[in-house]
C-alpha cells in the first residue's frame, strides 16, 4: 500500500478525556474516532490491526474445529424472556420496539440465538458435539462507558458455543477452546495469564479468563510462585490456617472510643496493631434478617465469596442502618461486634487461631478489647470471606501468591444446562429419549484485544506492535521521494520487491518533511522500518529499524527483503 493512496490521520495531541495509554494512542495513531459516547468509528489504519486479530482468531478457532455462522445484532425479545434473562440482564441491555411494537434487543451476547438454533437444526446424539463460532458486533449499555475501546458500549467479539449430550464431552471440548485461546494470544504476542474465574451473570460451574498483563488493568490477579496456579482475586481461596488456636490472656473489656468509627481510627486511638482487630460487616440475609461478618481489621471482604454463604442474600447487600439498629441493640456502624448478637455469624480463617481480639461492643462510641471466641461469644462458622493479599499461601499447595493487575481479553465457562434447559433443547439419545444439552461459551473481546495490547506495548514514541497485529509489517520512509529520482526508484522497487513476496508493506510516499514520516511510522507502531536516502544510495546501503530498537542500523539495499523475511518468520 501507497500512503498517497490510503489515509492517515495522525494527531499531534490526544483529546483530554482520553485517560488511559491506550485510549491516547488509539486516537494519536488514527486508528479511531469517537462518534458519540461509547461509540467508535474504526479508521482505515485501526481496521487493518482489527482484521489482523479476527484472522488469527478465526483460524485457530478453524484449527480447534469450531464452526462459523454468523447470528444477528438484533435479536428477539422471546428468546430472552424464555432465558429469563430479559428482566435480569438489567439496565446494560438496550431494548427496542420495531414499527409493529415487538420487542427486541441490541445482543450483548448469543446465547439464546445459538441455543435456538441448535433446538430447531438438531436432533439426534449423531450429530454431536457441535461447536459454532461467529465475529460480530455486540452492544452493552455501559452506564459509564470510559478508557475507549476498552469500555465501549458497541464492540467487536468472536463468541463460540458448544453442544454436548454429557458433561465429559463437553470439559473435552472446553480443554480444546482453552488451549485454541492459549495459541491465539500466543501468536498476536501478548504477555497473558489464564485464570480460575467466576462465571458472573453468564452462569455456568467453571470458567477461566485470559488476562493480559498491564499496570492499567481493571482486574487483580493471584498468582503462584511455586507453580502455574493463577486465579482473579475474586475467586482466588484463602488457605485455613493449622495448629492450635492462641490461648487468651486478657479479660473482656469495655473501653470508651468516643467519635472512633473505622478500623484506622480504632487503631489510632487504642495505640494497637491493626491484625489485632475485627471488623463487623452486616448484610442481609434470605429471610429478612442479618448476617454478621467478621474480618481481620487490614482485611478485605470478598463479597462474590460473601454471598454465596447459606442465609446470605445474593447478590450480597449490606444491612440498612434501621435494620442494623433493630439487631444490635440500637448501636451503629463502627461500634458492631458478636457479643449478644443473636444471629447467624460467619468468620474469616485468618480470626480462627487468634485471641485478645480488639471489636465493637454493640454500643456506640465503645469497643472490647480482650474479646475472645468461645468465651465471650459463640463460636461462629469459620470460612474463607476475604479476599487474597500478597504473600498469602498459594491454594495449590505450592509458593506463595504475587498480585498483578490484568485486562480480560477473553473468558471461556462452562455454562452446563442453564441455557438448553431454559430453552428446552433437547436430543434423543442412544436409548431414544430426550436429554438436555451440555453447553459451553467461549468469548474473546476483539477490539479490547487490540487496546490491551497497547496497554502492554507502547512507549514515548508510540505504539508497539507485534508482527501478527501491525497494520503493516513494513514501512518504507524515502526521504525526498518526490525530488530524488535515485531515491523514488529504489524505493518503488524495493516496495515492488516486498509485495511480491507477500509482505504487508507501506510506501510512505506523502509530501511531507522527514521528521513526520519518520514520527509517524513510530506513533502508529509498524514493526520494521526502511529509511531510504541519497547519501545511503551511494553505497548500496539503507538504514533498518526494528520499532523496538532504539537506533537504526545500516543494512545493504539487496538485503533488506532476505533480512525482513527472515524477521517475520
Amino acid at each position: 500500500m501507497k500512503a498517497s493512496q490510503f489515509f492517515i490521520s495522525t494527531l499531534k495531541e490526544a483529546p483530554a478525556e482520553a485517560e488511559l495509554v491506550s485510549h491516547r494512542l488509539m486516537l494519536r495513531a488514527g486508528l479511531i474516532r469517537r462518534v458519540a459516547s461509547g461509540l467508535y468509528t474504526w479508521m482505515p489504519m485501526g481496521l487493518r490491526v482489527l482484521r489482523k486479530v479476527e484472522a488469527v482468531v478465526r483460524e485457530e478457532m478453524n484449527r480447534a474445529g469450531s464452526i462459523e455462522l454468523l447470528m444477528p445484532v438484533v435479536q428477539p425479545a422471546e428468546l430472552w424472556q424464555e432465558s429469563g434473562r430479559w428482566s435480569f440482564y438489567g439496565k446494560e441491555l438496550l431494548r427496542i420496539r420495531d414499527r409493529h411494537e415487538r420487542d427486541f434487543c441490541m445482543g450483548p451476547t448469543c446465547e439464546e440465538v445459538i441455543t435456538d438454533v441448535v433446538r430447531n437444526e438438531v436432533r439426534s446424539y449423531k450429530q454431536l458435539p457441535l461447536n459454532f463460532y461467529h465475529i460480530q458486533t455486540k452492544f452493552r449499555d455501559e452506564v459509564r462507558p470510559r478508557f475507549g475501546v476498552m469500555r465501549a458500549r458497541e464492540f467487536v467479539m468472536k463468541d463460540a458455543y458448544s453442544f454436548h449430550t454429557d458433561v465429559a464431552s463437553l470439559q473435552q471440548t472446553y480443554q480444546v477452546m482453552y488451549d485454541a485461546y492459549c495459541r491465539i494470544f500466543t501468536r498476536l504476542g501478548l504477555d497473558f495469564r489464564p485464570v480460575a474465574a467466576d462465571t458472573g451473570s453468564i452462569g455456568g460451574t467453571g470458567s477461566h479468563e485470559f488476562q493480559v498483563l498491564a499496570d492499567s488493568g481493571e482486574d487483580v490477579i493471584a498468582y503462584s510462585d511455586g507453580s502455574d496456579y493463577a486465579a482473579n482475586v475474586e475467586l482466588a481461596p484463602t488457605v485455613r490456617l493449622t495448629g492450635e488456636r492462641s490461648a487468651a490472656t486478657q479479660a473482656l473489656t469495655k473501653v470508651a472510643t468516643p467519635k472512633v468509627r473505622s478500623i484506622d481510627d480504632l487503631v489510632a486511638f487504642l495505640s494497637v496493631p491493626v491484625t489485632q482487630t475485627l471488623k463487623s460487616l452486616v448484610v442481609e440475609g434470605e429471610d429478612d434478617d442479618v448476617v454478621l461478618l467478621l474480618l481481620r481489621g487490614d482485611h478485605q471482604l470478598n463479597e462474590i465469596k460473601a454471598e454465596k454463604l447459606a442465609g446470605v442474600k445474593a447478590p450480597l447487600t449490606m444491612a440498612s442502618a434501621a435494620a442494623i439498629a433493630k439487631a444490635f441493640n440500637q448501636a451503629h456502624g463502627g461500634s458492631l461486634g458478636p457479643v449478644g448478637f443473636e444471629g447467624k455469624v460467619y468468620a474469616d480463617f485468618a480470626t480462627e487461631q487468634g485471641a485478645d481480639w480488639v471489636i465493637g461492643a454493640n454500643e456506640d462510641d465503645y469497643h472490647y478489647t480482650g474479646f475472645n471466641f468461645g468465651r465471650d461469644a459463640a463460636e461462629p462458622e469459620f470460612v474463607d470471606l476475604r479476599s487474597v493479599v500478597e504473600g498469602d499461601p498459594s491454594p495449590c499447595g505450592t509458593g506463595h501468591l504475587h498480585l498483578v493487575r490484568g485486562i480480560e481479553v477473553g473468558h471461556v465457562f462452562q455454562l452446563g444446562k442453564k441455557y438448553s434447559q431454559a430453552l428446552n433443547a433437547t436430543v434423543l439419545d442412544q436409548n431414544g429419549k430426550n436429554v438436555v444439552l451440555e453447553m459451553g461459551c467461549y468469548g474473546i473481546g476483539i477490539t479490547r484485544v487490540i487496546a490491551a495490547a497497547i496497554e502492554q506495548n507502547n512507549d514515548e514514541r508510540g505504539i508497539v506492535w507485534s508482527d501478527a497485529m501491525a497494520p503493516f509489517n513494513v514501512v518504507i520512509v524515502p526521504m525526498n521521494y518526490k525530488k530524488s529520482a535515485t531515491v523514488k526508484a529504489a524505493a518503488d522497487e524495493l516496495y515492488a520487491q516486498l509485495m511480491a513476496a507477500g509482505i504487508d508493506v507501506l510506501l510512505d510516499d506523502r509530501d511531507e518533511r522527514s521528521g513526520v514520516l519518520l514520527h509517524d511510522s513510530e506513533l502508529i507502531g509498524i514493526p520494521h522500518r526502511i529509511v531510504i536516502g541519497d547519501r545511503g544510495l551511494k553505497e548500496g546501503m539503507v538504514e533498518y529499524q526494528n520499532r523496538t530498537a532504539t537506533e537504526a542500523m545500516p543494512l545493504p539495499l539487496n538485503a533488506v527483503v532476505a533480512e525482513i523475511t527472515a524477521a517475520l518468520k
